[in-house]
């Protein structure tokens, strides 16, 4: 399973120049279940990072462009009626598919944002009353421009915790941009990639994740974080239970990454940024800068 993992990165980063870590982040959060939030200015790989993962995982795939007209019954789907079978029956929106990539999520109004509550929680959506499944496994891959930009709408905080990781791709350096400009376009190498894990394999690997080990000083250490938030001047608003949990998942996941059994302090400050970042309210944007008081305060048991 690890030499597969190993296959996903070097596909991507062939695609994706010079952000390894990034794409190690995003693997991260699909392994432990959670959903992912790509941040960024436009032009950076935001969707093309998105489209690599999708054709790797080779999952069922939909690609959602969020706009401003976008109705809530174009993501699930709606109840027509149907005058050949004199009888209301339900059409599926493109939400009923393994792996969404919702595009520009914070283009659309708070209302459209809203429809994916529901299935990234609890993998289901309701209509009229009337519960659907989602296909399993599901991840949603929203890109986000920043809410400086014109014509975004924030996403509320309600939606922001829904994705277990936010993360950043920024300019690329030197040497990879040289290759970027010097080379063929990365977005048309996507149709060249082969798929290197499977739905059935992802699964597998998410139930391995599930038993790494945790020990008793590692859960002190992870509440010493999340109580800090609670307590400290420095945040506004703490890390709530179903925060800690993401917390715990992804430094899991890191952890099996780097095929070890069990979890270390470091794996929880890796994913520390990326998870809490977007979940605390505080005077810095940057992620890193958010949870930099909680490293230097807390110490290690």
């Amino acid at each position: 399973m690890h030499q597969t993992l190993d296959l996903v990165i070097q596909s991507a980063s062939n695609i994706i120049l010079g952000k390894e870590q990034q794409i190690r982040l995003s693997l991260c959060c699909l392994l432990s279940g959670g959903h992912l939030l790509i941040e960024d200015i436009p032009g950076v790989g935001k969707t093309t990072l998105a489209h690599t993962l999708a054709k790797l995982m080779g999952m069922e795939y939909q690609r959602i462009q969020f706009t401003s007209d976008l109705l809530p019954s174009d993501i699930i789907g709606a109840t027509i009626y149907n005058p050949d079978q004199q009888q209301f029956s339900f059409h599926q929106g493109a939400v009923f598919n393994q792996m969404i990539l919702a595009d520009e999520i914070n283009r659309a109004t708070p209302k459209a944002q809203s429809a994916l509550l529901e299935a990234m929680e609890e993998r289901q959506v309701t209509v009229e009353g009337q519960t659907y499944p989602l296909p399993q496994p599901f991840f949603v891959i929203a890109t986000q421009n920043p809410s400086h930009q014109l014509g975004t709408f924030p996403l509320p905080e309600s939606q922001l915790d829904r994705f277990l990781m936010r993360i950043e791709l920024g300019y690329p350096d030197y040497d990879a941009e040289r290759e970027l400009l010097s080379g063929q376009s990365r977005y048309h190498l996507i149709d060249t990639l082969e798929v290197q894990l499977p739905a059935e394999k992802l699964l597998k690997i998410q139930q391995a994740v599930n038993k790494i080990h945790v020990s008793s000083a590692l859960l002190d250490y992870l509440q010493g974080l999340i109580n800090f938030t609670r307590e400290s001047d420095e945040y506004h608003t703490g890390l709530s239970p179903r925060a800690g949990l993401a917390l715990l998942g992804a430094a899991k996941a890191w952890a099996y990454m780097q095929q070890r059994e069990l979890v270390i302090p470091e794996d929880v400050q890796t994913v520390l940024a990326p998870v809490a970042g977007h979940r605390l309210r505080a005077g810095q944007t940057n992620s890193e800068s958010i949870v930099a008081p909680l490293l230097r305060n807390v110490a290690i048991p």
